[in-house]
């Protein structure tokens, strides 16, 4: 396995250039491939997908090399095969993630537990032997994500309104899990309440350059798409540096902040909760629904309410975190492999 603080010596040396340009081509496209499914997937860690692909190290090279101008080509290509790729895979996959969580909510989430908690064995292996720092940074980050989740299922936090800030706030979010392994985008997007909302708008979006229509792209692409990768961009480059500096000075306590993080997050995707029609006098992202607007509120928009599963539903939830978490361990390996 990788260790972080030989991230900076191994790109900057001979292991950067060992690979052929064909193999750093197609490790590059695959990597990204996979990191936009991750970013798609709340539970799912893009760092963990470049592992995977054999090019994490390298990838964070070249983070720092462009955010430093130093332009070297092998960065360059490596950086836009990966965003070129995991563009391509978003903008392709995003409708079709966003129906599956909306209509089939528990069986996603089940899913999503378990590719959270494949990450776990990837940070403790990062951050081995755990020292008191460690434990303790865990310990209150992990408390951290346990009250976001209370005040998700509150409704204090999850149903914000999409505006320019708070979707560039989310990009910024979902840059973290293109740099960190174990910790996933998509489940923070979740938690501010800007999943749907996002995977709604590179789907019109989608859809409307499919069909040529160039006046109906602009508007998600100025209101939603173009905020987000603002913050997607200055996020890589802003925590990839923050990274490698934290790293370096405080390696054990940030690894536990991202332990901490990683096992938390999982509360705040219980399974068994669906959406439901709201009723008038609800209010929904900051509107109060009357008879006459109940209609014209999108399914994805409903409020959600927690319900007892039945014995099947409780049997297919823990096959699903089952199987989540053996394909987060699955892909570990494999890029571990490489990497050795």
């Amino acid at each position: 396995m990788i260790r972080f603080s030989e991230v900076n010596t191994r790109n900057n040396g001979g292991e950067f250039d060992n690979l052929s340009t064909p193999t750093l081509v197609s490790r590059s496209l695959f990597g990204g491939v996979l990191m936009g499914l991750a970013n798609l997937v709340p539970g799912i860690s893009g760092g963990t997908m470049l592992l995977a692909a054999g090019i994490y190290p390298r990838f964070i090279g070249a983070v720092a090399d462009v955010t430093r101008f130093r332009f070297r080509f092998r960065s360059l290509m490596l950086l836009g095969c990966v965003v070129g790729a995991a563009g391509l895979g978003i903008l392709l996959l995003a409708g079709l993630l966003k129906d599956l969580v909306v209509d089939y909510r528990w069986v996603m989430y089940s899913l999503f537990i378990g590719l959270t908690l494949g990450g776990i064995p990837i940070v403790w292996r990062l951050g081995r032997p755990a020292t008191k720092g460690f434990v303790i940074a865990a310990v209150f980050s992990f408390l951290a994500m346990v009250v976001l989740a209370v005040l998700q299922a509150m409704g204090v936090v999850g149903s914000a309104d999409s505006n320019w800030l708070v979707l560039f706030v989310a990009g910024v979010a979902g840059a973290s899990a293109m740099i960190l392994p174990g910790l996933s985008g998509g489940y923070l997007l979740l938690l501010m309440g800007q999943y749907v909302p996002i995977l709604s708008a590179i789907d019109t979006f989608k859809e409307a350059l499919r069909n040529r229509d160039f006046a109906a792209a602009l508007e998600p692409a100025l209101s939603v798409v173009l905020p987000v990768g603002l913050g997607v961009v200055i996020g890589v480059a802003a925590v990839g540096n923050l990274l490698q500096w934290l790293l370096n000075k405080y390696r054990k306590p940030t690894l536990g902040v991202l332990l901490g993080l990683l096992i938390g997050s999982t509360v705040g995707l219980f399974p068994f909760q669906n959406g439901v029609e709201p009723e008038p006098g609800q209010l929904v992202k900051g509107q109060i629904v009357t008879a006459e607007s109940i209609s014209s509120i999108d399914k994805e928009d409903w409020p959600t309410e927690f319900f007892v599963p039945n014995a099947m539903q409780l049997g297919g939830s823990l096959a699903l975190i089952g199987i989540g978490f053996g394909l987060t361990l699955v892909i570990a390996e494999i890029g571990s492999e490489k990497e050795n």
